[in-house]
């Protein structure tokens, strides 16, 4: 047969009643004790049995239930077992030394007992409220945000304070809250027209509960036995909120240790509090710092990269409206492709911010069409005019199956590596075209003989006004966002572009292009 059910019954009773009943059990069981040992097993004195009831009375209750057990046990023993029985008059002067005895010892017995039982509930309540503490210090710095905390939180107050609900609230006042986690979210806060505050005092003096009342519309009001309880979550820059609980029909405060650990708990929720609002200001602080240097690289690399083709255009074209210059046909031929070579240039860096612009905004929209890959290559190639040291070779097999692609798109991608390479490698610039298939795609790689890139650049190639450590500047130099526009337009059309070590000892970038479906594949799909 199982006791579990008799044990929780008696846990459930209040403390009182637990310690008279003890009381009441006590004495009639050593009254029963005593009885038996001088009548039936003729001890001579047995009063002593009584002890063990003082001990348990001062263990269950206290020191008074000690004492008035004490007192009873004396009265018992002298009215039931001392001679004349039955009356409170002692004829032998021993017996009242020896009552007066008893009743010391069971005093100063109840005493002992009772102050110890009270050290063992203090420490029982020390050791839970430190590990329900615990608990929610580790919880509130391990998670990233309160809004990830609050509800662990929550449910660990719900246990450690023995309430039926908490709920947490975010606001300076109870109507401005937003909830942030409840154990009851399906329920509604029970308005009554009282709260039980929990009032903090200044220095080490305990926070106390106050009821306090409030206005509740009519018809709203919760149930007689509920007991609505409120703890604020306060800061330097006032109140940040409410800790809400409930507690069904019991009548008691919560005691000394539950007060406490929902008063800490409530200090360390308003330090998430402002911790998690310290972040979102210096996370805007960063981002305006981020903006701040974003806009002054950019208009450094504006003024530096429009400036040069604007001076060189200005400067040639000042030469030819010069009628005193004599031009030769050649030298006029000449000039005007370098005016039509620095317009193009101006015409690149300008297109070259607006696809950053478009990439940045999300508003990228390719229209990908199956072409054939030479052709794209091909294009690209013919149209840049190298330097007179540099050769570009182009190595496309003929077999290759035609890629989903936006040709503008692309067209803009291999122009940006292509003058990557001529401005920052070797003589000899390849570009070459083969198929995988796994995934099913084609890749062109733009690779040069170049002096490369150390292995610790090359993640950050792609980094908008990136520039390698120690490359010297030139004149031409780029506005580092080339590489940014290639990788965001080769994304938008679902390929995507990597940097590696070139075989040819420079830099290499290989572009991954979805391939095209064929027409049998599209037919089996639809």
């Amino acid at each position: 047969m199982s006791l579990d059910g008799p044990r929780r019954a008696l846990r459930g009773l209040p403390r009182s009643t637990r310690a008279w009943g003890a009381v009441v059990v006590g004495l009639a069981l050593s009254t029963v004790a005593v009885a038996l040992l001088e009548q039936v097993v003729a001890v001579p004195y047995a009063s002593p049995v009584y002890l063990i009831a003082v001990l348990v009375a001062g263990v269950t209750g206290g020191m008074l239930p000690a004492v008035i057990t004490a007192a009873a046990s004396f009265i018992l023993y002298d009215f039931l077992f001392v001679q004349p029985v039955y009356t409170l008059t002692v004829s032998d002067p021993t017996e009242w030394l020896n009552l007066l005895l008893f009743l010391v010892v069971g005093i100063v017995i109840g005493r002992l007992a009772a102050l110890q039982a009270e050290r063992t509930q203090e420490a029982m309540d020390r050791a839970h409220e430190a590990q329900a503490l615990f608990a929610i210090s580790r919880t509130l710095a391990t998670s990233g945000t309160l809004d990830e905390a609050a509800g662990p939180v929550a449910h660990l107050l719900a246990s450690s304070v023995a309430a039926d609900r908490v709920r947490l609230g975010l606001g300076p006042t109870p109507g401005e809250e937003r909830t942030v986690a409840d154990t009851r979210p399906d329920e509604q806060l029970p308005s009554v027209p009282i709260h039980v505050v929990l009032e903090r005092r200044p220095g080490d003096e305990p926070a106390r509960w106050t009821r306090t009342h409030v206005a509740t519309a009519p018809g709203t009001r919760g149930g007689a036995a509920t007991t609505l309880y409120r703890v604020r979550l306060e800061g330097p820059e006032g109140i940040l909120g409410s800790i809400w609980m409930t507690r069904g029909g019991r009548s008691v405060d919560p005691g000394p240790a539950e007060t406490r650990i929902v008063a800490a708990a409530a200090d360390q929720l308003g330090q998430a509090v402002r911790r998690d609002r310290l972040l979102a200001q210096a996370l805007h602080a960063e981002v305006v710092r981020q903006s701040e240097a974003l806009k002054s690289a950019l208009l450094d690399s504006v003024s530096h990269d429009l400036r040069t083709p604007l001076a060189t255009i200005r400067a040639t074209a000042g030469s030819l409206l010069d009628h005193e210059v004599a031009w030769t046909p050649e030298e006029r031929d000449d000039a005007l492709r370098s005016i039509d070579a620095e317009a193009e240039r101006m015409n690149r860096l300008v297109r070259n911010l607006l696809d950053l612009s478009r990439i940045e905004g999300g508003a990228l929209h390719p229209e990908l069409e199956a072409h054939d890959v030479d052709e794209c290559v091909e294009r690209v190639v013919r149209r840049i005019t190298p330097p007179v040291a540099t050769r570009i070779g182009v190595e496309v097999a003929g077999d290759l199956p035609p890629i989903l692609i936006d040709d503008t798109y692309l067209d803009e991608v291999l122009t940006n590596l292509v003058e990557n390479a001529l401005r920052h490698g070797g003589p000899t610039i390849r570009v070459v075209a083969r198929e995988v298939r796994d995934p099913a795609a084609v890749v062109i790689t733009v690779e040069d003989d170049g002096p490369g890139v150390p292995d610790e650049d090359r993640d950050h190639l792609f980094e908008k006004f990136y520039r390698v450590r120690g490359r010297r500047e030139s004149s031409r130099r780029g506005m580092g966002i080339g590489l940014t526009v290639a990788r965001g337009l080769a994304e938008a059309m679902g390929g995507r572009i990597v940097a590696r070590r070139s075989a040819l000892g420079g830099l290499a970038f290989d572009v991954s292009l979805p391939v095209a479906p064929r027409p049998d594949d599209a037919e089996t799909g639809a």
